[in-house]
């Protein structure tokens, strides 16, 4: 089978790689072309497209690169219609993926699936007539999203969360203690707060700064920022402070080692929770009392970190746009850190939100379901 997949994120080259490895091991004739990154590139297959050049957040940044956004786009659809997949996968990033489901379905008869699907409980929840339209199968790896479907008369298949394999994979091969992993990277003694200030430039520009604002009070810590994919060094060095370290490549080996972690709300908040580190989620944006105002009006839901929607309640701590302050993220770091009750209580926590997710191998039911759903399509075998 021919697959062509698109992804718009850090997070989705994760996800959508070990669901190309998984289809891999149950069709193995399978053939890859997609918009993706570098861990999809080693897993096989044809890149047309690099995430990190359709990455753009936020209002102002979307409308200075509309241009290129729409270049993107068209690139996309001739693409697709030309090497003519047996199937299109969507991996989240609904802004661009939905336009793109939208042509497909209207110009072809490729089937269209959706794999970590869009987040339209949050907000933009008009967009399920665009789904139930365009979108022939959907797969979920939030479990509350069943009964949110459910209640539109569309039915999604819940698959787990790839989240739960990536490191239980990872924890499974990673043997290094808290002395080779500081010596390698050239850090200091003291136990580390790990700072995820987000995945784009945006997020990191408004993030991190105020991150290491709050850091100062904490001198018997070091603090060390997980570099995002495709952010370079030379862009961190505006924002961070002289004593801060910066690593690479490694923001799970750097959970595994933290004692706390100031975090971009993201999968990054879920992956916390999965290493068990005491986190408190920070968000900022400008125009801060006006976000609140939207937030409280607007959004659909009570929370923004996966960590708190999974488990219904507050695990973490939020601090969202004018409420993202120095002071509020100081108080809230101090309340989590080693002898600390909050912090003892968010452990028994996370303990309770991981069996809510279940077992690994979400990737590989999400292939299964597709291989099974493609050899009803085209009534053939793909073993």
């Amino acid at each position: 089978m021919k697959y062509y997949l698109i992804v718009g994120e850090a997070s989705g080259d994760l996800h959508a790689s070990n669901l190309m490895k998984a289809l891999q091991a149950k069709d193995p004739k399978a053939e890859f072309r997609f918009f993706g990154g570098d861990l999809m590139a080693a897993a096989g297959g044809s890149l047309v497209k690099h995430y990190k050049d359709m990455a753009y957040m936020g209002f102002i940044p979307v409308l200075l690169h509309l241009r290129t956004i729409f270049r993107n786009m068209d690139l996309c659809k001739k693409d697709i219609v030309q090497w003519n997949p047996d199937v299109l996968i969507l991996v989240d990033y609904p802004g661009f993926n939905l336009k793109i489901a939208e042509y497909i379905k209207a110009h072809t008869n490729i089937p269209i699936f959706y794999y970590i699907s869009p987040k339209i409980w949050a907000w933009k929840e008009y967009r399920i007539k665009n789904i139930k339209r365009d979108v022939d199968e959907l797969f979920s790896i939030l479990p509350f999203e069943v009964d949110f479907f459910k209640k539109h008369n569309y039915p999604i298949h819940y698959v787990g969360n790839p989240c739960v394999d990536a490191v239980h994979c990872f924890k499974q091969g990673y043997t290094e203690s808290f002395e080779e992993f500081i010596l390698r990277n050239g850090l200091d003694k003291k136990p580390i707060i790990a700072l995820l200030a987000g995945s784009r430039k945006q997020e990191i520009k408004d993030n991190l700064q105020r991150m290491m604002q709050a850091s100062r009070n904490y001198t018997e810590y070091q603090f060390v920022i997980a570099g995002a994919p495709g952010i370079s060094p030379g862009f961190y060095q505006a924002y961070m402070g002289a004593d801060t370290k910066i690593i690479f490549g490694q923001t799970y080996s750097l959970l595994s080692h933290a004692t706390a972690a100031l975090v971009t709300s993201g999968t990054a908040t879920l992956e916390t929770a999965l290493f068990r580190v005491p986190q408190v989620v920070c968000y900022y944006t400008a125009a801060g009392k006006l976000v609140s105002f939207l937030r409280r009006h607007i959004l659909k839901v009570k929370y923004i970190s996966l960590v708190n929607l999974i488990a219904g309640r507050e695990v973490v701590a939020e601090l969202v746009a004018d409420g993202m302050t120095s002071e509020n993220v100081k108080q809230q770091l101090e309340a989590i850190l080693p002898g600390q009750m909050a912090r003892e209580q968010m452990l028994q926590n996370y303990d309770a939100l991981i069996k809510i997710l279940g077992q690994e191998g979400a990737s590989e039911r999400a292939a299964g379901k597709i291989v099974e759903l493609l050899s009803q399509k085209y009534n053939r075998s793909l073993q």
